[in-house]
């Protein structure tokens, strides 16, 4: 990932966070459906999308602990 992607993916807030690993874990499950029916043939881009999820959980994850140790 990107240093400028990850950077709009921190100064989002936790809302935002959880509506964007919602989209991307639907896109994951369509490109999961679309490897397995033959329709694509480049995983990489499922790879990306995993490590995109996590990391944005990663970032809901340190947001939520700051907001409780306020």
């Amino acid at each position: 990932m990107k240093k400028s992607e990850l950077q709009k993916l921190r100064d989002k807030n936790v809302v935002d966070l959880s509506k964007e690993v919602k989209e991307d874990k639907d896109r994951l499950w369509q490109l999961r459906m679309d490897l397995a029916s033959g329709k694509i043939k480049n995983i990489s881009e499922i790879r990306k999308l995993r490590a995109k999820i996590a990391t944005t959980n990663t970032l809901m994850s340190e947001k939520n602990n700051q907001e409780e140790n306020k």
